[in-house]
C-alpha cells in the first residue's frame, strides 16, 4: 500500500508533507514488524520543512543517508526538520520487538536513538548496501522494494515470544477501540492486575498504559478538530471521553504546544491556503 493517510504524521504549518510510501510487511516479520514507510523529499535551496508526527507506542529501525537508529518511542511530539533532497528506509516495529532487539526493557530506550549497530538483535551489514540500492533513484519502486527486504532482514533472527504476543494484542486494542478509557478498563479486559499491566509495558512498550490511552484520544482529537473546527470544544471533548473541556485543553495543549482552538484554527487557515 502506498501514501496512506497515517493519523500520526501532522503536516507542518505550511501545510507541507513529504511524499511518503507505506507498505505492508512480509510473512516473515509478522508479529515483529508493523509496516514500512519511506519518505522522499526534494525541498526548494533554503526552503526548511518542520514535520512533527505523534508517534505510536513503538519503537523504530531507520536508515538515512547519513544515519542507520534504533530510535526508541517518545512520550512527546517528534519533529525533524527536512532540506533539500533526502529520503528514509523505516521499520515502524510492533511494541513485542523493542525488548527482543536490545535485549533488555525498552524503557532503557525512550527518548533515544540509539546506533543500529550498537542494537545486540540487529545485523548492521545491511546499511551500506540499502543505501547503495536507494542512492540513485529513492523513488524508484524497485529500488524501495529492494530496500524493504534488506531491511527486514536486519531484524530477521529474532522470533515473536508469547509475551510479545499478548503485548501486541493489548496495544492493537488500545490504540483502536474508543471503548478504553482507563487502564483499569484494559487490565480487566486482559485478566491482568494493573501493577502487572504497568510492569509488562515497563518492560516491553517504554510507556505507560494511560499514556497510551491519551495518544489514542490525542490522534481523535486531531481528526475531529481537522474536521470539526472550533465550533464545539465542549462536545469534543465529551465524544473523546474526557471529564470535561478544561482536562482536554491541558491534555492537548500539554503534547502539541498549543491550545485545540489554536491548532483548529492553524489546520483551517493550512487548508484555506491551497496547499
Amino acid at each position: 500500500m502506498s501514501d496512506a493517510i497515517d493519523r500520526a504524521h501532522l503536516k507542518d504549518s505550511h501545510g507541507f508533507s513529504p511524499p511518503v510510501h507505506r507498505f505492508d510487511v512480509s510473512d516473515a516479520v509478522v508479529g515483529i514488524v508493523r509496516r514500512h514507510w519511506i519518505p522522499v523529499w526534494d525541498l526548494p535551496h533554503g526552503q526548511v520543512s518542520t514535520q512533527r508526527v505523534l508517534r505510536y507506542p513503538v519503537c523504530l529501525v531507520t536508515v538515512a543517508p547519513d544515519s542507520a537508529l534504533f530510535i526508541g518511542p517518545a512520550p512527546g511530539l517528534s519533529t525533524k526538520e527536512l532540506r533539500g533532497c533526502g529520503w528514509t528506509v523505516g521499520l515502524m516495529l510492533e511494541p513485542a520487538a523493542g525488548a527482543l532487539l536490545l535485549g533488555g526493557p525498552v524503557s532503557q530506550a525512550v527518548d533515544r536513538s540509539i546506533p543500529v549497530g550498537d542494537v545486540m538483535g540487529l545485523d548492521a551489514s545491511v546499511v551500506p548496501r540499502i543505501r547503495e540500492v536507494m542512492d540513485d533513484d529513492p523513488g524508484d519502486p524497485r529500488a524501495q522494494q529492494q530496500a524493504r527486504a534488506l531491511i527486514e532482514s536486519a531484524v530477521i533472527s529474532v522470533s515473536l515470544d508469547d509475551e510479545g504476543s499478548i503485548v501486541n494484542e493489548i496495544v492493537q486494542a488500545m490504540e483502536n477501540d474508543t471503548s478504553l478509557t482507563r487502564v483499569s478498563e484494559v487490565a480487566k479486559r486482559f485478566h491482568l492486575g494493573e501493577r502487572s499491566l504497568q510492569r509488562l509495558f515497563a518492560r516491553r512498550v517504554g510507556l505507560s498504559p494511560k499514556w497510551v490511552i491519551q495518544r489514542r484520544r490525542i490522534w481523535d482529537a486531531v481528526a475531529a478538530l481537522h474536521s470539526t473546527g472550533t465550533g464545539n470544544l465542549a462536545e469534543v471533548a465529551a465524544d473523546l471521553g474526557y471529564t470535561d473541556q478544561a482536562h482536554f485543553s491541558r491534555e492537548f495543549t500539554a503534547v502539541l504546544g498549543m491550545t485545540p482552538a489554536q491548532f483548529a484554527r492553524d489546520a483551517r487557515r493550512v487548508a484555506g491556503s491551497g496547499f
